[in-house]
């Protein structure tokens, strides 16, 4: 009998060790965004319970998995929120303390679960956001600033539909459209040409209002809703978005280098590679210009880009951009895609596997986010950040001819093989 006791206590043992170890933390990342809002990430090898609670001026989150060997005990952080944080293990869970510089009440701090996703490799994630008292928390989601997953500035999450009022939808004229339009617009066309000349230089004269009456009401284009995923480059119609530009820098460099015109730069040199292999392009952007106009909002700027790629009809859009990070460490390409088609994915995945496979950078993978201008828009979509502005290192490879020629090269080779 008493064998038969300790074989089932052994067994018993055993099976609390098993489940001990099916949950473990692997990683703890921290990130900062522009509205100052700290995001701590743990990372779970299996879905795990957490708790937060706050201890006097110490915000603790407690999540129910073993601490990983490689995680460290403590962390530096760079916000207004706190200098550190520590990792402690407490055997069978592990705590996350936040000393927080500044007491907050428990409506300032929020924590959520990110599911495991197997297409893009993206462990169980447990998030813990901590807004400062003079910002104003807004919203949850895989996009928000994360190190080493940090949204460009102009291409923040939608939150719902509340960022587009008034929306004008305008569809694209077909061939016989612009036929019965002509009689009625030629009386215009003198007083029109004028305004005209100088957009028509460039490529970006979708929804380009300069008057300030007009931004209240926000035109949507719509194009046919058809797009060709296969068949090879020739006779495709793909529209390449370069980030930022204009008013808007993007994120700037150590030594003032701008994102806007690394993006621009990088995205010509795509372009012309596509058109040698016959497909047609189009740029949002051609110059270092706003696409909608000046003093343009968030929501005008991006429906301008996205209306691009509708009004052409394109088969495929594809937005550049050059990450940053507060933590000067982190490096790597990345791709977002939005799953609003069964072809972002895929159209993610081939660019990323050739950018990752033939640099001697980090791959910081494919990333599933809700970006205004891969999910506003009708056609497979992704955004591409090339490395990081805010690394030194990367910093000096993206001012180079080789590093841009060879990264437009790499990315019109992961379009080319999605069409194949």
């Amino acid at each position: 009998m008493r064998k038969i006791f300790l074989l089932t206590l052994l067994a018993c043992c055993m099976l609390l060790g098993a489940v001990a170890q099916a949950a473990q933390i692997t990683d703890v990342k921290w990130g900062v965004n522009k509205a100052d809002v700290l995001r701590i990430v743990v990372d779970v090898t299996d879905t795990a319970g957490y708790a937060v609670d706050m201890e006097g001026d110490t915000l603790n989150l407690t999540v129910n998995a073993d601490k990983g060997a490689q995680v460290p005990h403590s962390k530096a952080v760079k916000s207004s929120l706190a200098d550190s944080l520590k990792i402690v293990d407490k055997g069978s869970y592990t705590v996350v303390r936040v000393p927080l510089k500044q007491r907050l009440p428990e409506k300032s701090y929020k924590a959520f679960v990110l599911r495991k996703d197997p297409a893009t490799g993206r462990p169980f994630r447990v998030v813990l956001d901590v807004t400062p008292r003079q910002a104003s928390y807004s919203g949850s989601g895989a996009a928000t600033t994360v190190v080493s997953n940090r949204p460009v500035v102009s291409n923040r999450p939608t939150k719902n539909n509340s960022s587009i009022k008034k929306n004008t939808v305008i569809k694209t004229s077909t061939a016989a459209d612009k036929k019965a339009d002509k009689k009625k617009s030629s009386s215009k066309k003198k007083n029109d040409n004028k305004k005209n000349t100088a957009a028509a230089k460039t490529e970006t004269t979708v929804n380009k209002p300069v008057n300030k009456s007009d931004t209240d009401k926000l035109a949507v284009i719509k194009g046919n809703g058809r797009f060709r995923t296969s068949g090879g480059l020739d006779g495709k119609i793909i529209t390449l978005d370069a980030g930022h530009g204009g008013s808007d820098p993007g994120a700037i460099g150590s030594d003032g280098t701008k994102e806007k015109n690394i993006t621009l730069s990088i995205t010509k040199m795509v372009k012309e590679i596509l058109e040698q292999k016959g497909a047609k392009v189009y740029m949002t952007r051609t110059t270092d210009v706003d696409v909608f106009g000046p003093n343009a909002s968030d929501a005008e700027e991006l429906q301008a880009r996205v209306n691009v790629g509708e009004k052409y009809n394109s088969d495929m859009f594809v937005s550049l951009h050059i990450n940053s990070s507060v933590n000067k460490n982190i490096g790597g390409f990345s791709t977002y895609y939005y799953p609003k088609t069964d072809n972002d994915l895929r159209l993610a995945k081939n660019i990323q596997n050739k950018l990752a496979a033939n640099f001697g950078v980090d791959d910081l993978g494919v990333r599933q986010a809700n970006f205004y201008v891969i999910k506003r828009i009708s056609m497979p979509a992704v955004l591409v950040e090339m490395c990081f502005i805010s690394n030194e290192k990367e910093l000096t490879l993206m001012k180079g001819q080789w590093f841009q020629k060879k990264t437009a090269r790499l990315i019109a080779e992961g379009i080319e093989k999605y069409f194949a």
